[in-house]
């Protein structure tokens, strides 16, 4: 039995044109997008994990490339060639070392509280540099724990892995890493377990957040 012209209407377009809709739809979007948003958006029937997997592939060893930013798709420039653009990026504001230590310690121990962030700084977190990164949205609330007081955790945002080019937390750099993006100075790692607790205030050397800053 032949298919009627009005069930064909209902038919997906070839996977050839389904890669060049996503194609549009990640080229003309300014954050990452996610499959559920694509399939929204695109005709039904269409497979959007698919389409994507062409994509990339088709993508794979130019100067930009389809990329998996936490949960959502994105079209980013080549890791290699992000020297390129470096001029091009400016940074308004600068992290203090409170803000950068504050942020390494949710980046790599995610979920976690505002306690368990002050015990491996052997510091206290000041109000102003936990709201200084939810403003940058570099971090988000996350669930409470289910403990005394049920206190809230704290982890990065998509912005945070889109900002720094990476696809999850799994992808997050070693120390030499860091150091060589401009993210730590060359005296080393801040000590996280001084002596004496200090507060926040007390360390206003400035860090610089990304390579883009030492530029400006």
């Amino acid at each position: 039995m032949t298919d009627t012209p009005e069930e064909s209407l209902f038919e997906a377009p070839p996977l050839a044109e389904q890669e060049r809709m996503v194609e549009a739809i990640l080229f003309a979007s300014a954050t990452p997008v996610t499959i559920a948003e694509l399939h929204a958006r695109l005709p039904h029937g269409c497979n959007a994990p698919a389409a994507l997997e062409e994509l990339a592939k088709r993508y794979d060893g130019r100067g930009v490339q389809v990329r998996r930013i936490g949960e959502a798709w994105a079209i980013r420039t080549a890791p290699d060639l992000a020297f390129l653009m470096t001029r091009e990026t400016v940074e308004t504001r600068k992290l203090s070392r409170a803000a950068v230590e504050t942020l390494a310690i949710v980046a790599y121990h995610q979920p976690v509280t505002r306690a368990e962030i002050e015990e491996v700084r052997g510091v206290s977190v000041s109000k102003g540099t936990v709201e200084q990164l939810l403003e940058l949205d570099w971090i988000k609330l996350g669930k409470r724990r289910d403990t005394p007081g049920r206190p809230v955790t704290f982890v990065v945002t998509r912005n945070f892995l889109d900002h720094f080019g990476l696809s999850s937390a799994r992808d997050l750099p070693g120390l030499k890493e860091l150091r060589a993006a401009g993210l730590l100075d060359s005296a080393g790692p801040p000590d996280l377990t001084p002596d004496t607790p200090e507060e926040d205030e007390d360390q206003d050397d400035m860090f610089t957040p990304s390579p883009a800053e030492e530029e400006n």
